[in-house]
């Protein structure tokens, strides 16, 4: 099972303030533990959304709209993530609760999200298959 900690945006984190030297050091050694447990897939923090594009689709048919950052609601932005694979849903819980505060102020806040795995999308073989091999041509792509 993969799930992702979505680790929410804060006025700092918007407002371009970088973590401490502790902070970065504290999800350095957390992200070790991940590595070393087999689990960490990605990890990454995200710029803030000055400089973020949305894209909407406001009517169905109709040309996607694009609108520029930044965006208002900090709550409603995503500071960065981490994707895991464990075994449960409890083993991804135990694994976001050892997360060192994302933003060291208190203001730390993640959402844990299941991703999709794609037979529960589809149980069509052909769509199935298609999947597969192109996850398999990214893994391939990824070791040359």
């Amino acid at each position: 099972m993969r799930f992702m900690m979505i680790v929410k945006a804060t006025a700092d984190s918007e407002g371009g303030v970088m973590p401490s030297q502790e902070l970065v050091e504290a999800m350095q050694r957390y992200n070790e533990e991940l590595v070393k447990a087999g689990v960490l897939l990605a990890a990454d923090g995200l710029h803030a959304s000055a400089n973020a594009i949305r894209i909407s689709y406001p009517e169905p048919g109709s040309k996607p709209k694009i609108t520029d950052g930044p965006f208002t609601e900090a709550k409603e932005i995503i500071a960065g993530y981490t994707l895991i694979e464990v075994k449960s849903r409890e083993e991804a819980i135990e694994w976001a609760m050892r997360m060192p505060d994302p933003h060291g102020y208190g203001q730390g806040e993640i959402e844990l999200r299941q991703v999709f795995d794609p037979a529960d999308l589809t149980q069509d073989p052909e769509t199935l298959a298609k999947e597969a091999a192109l996850r398999e041509q990214l893994e391939s792509l990824k070791r040359s």
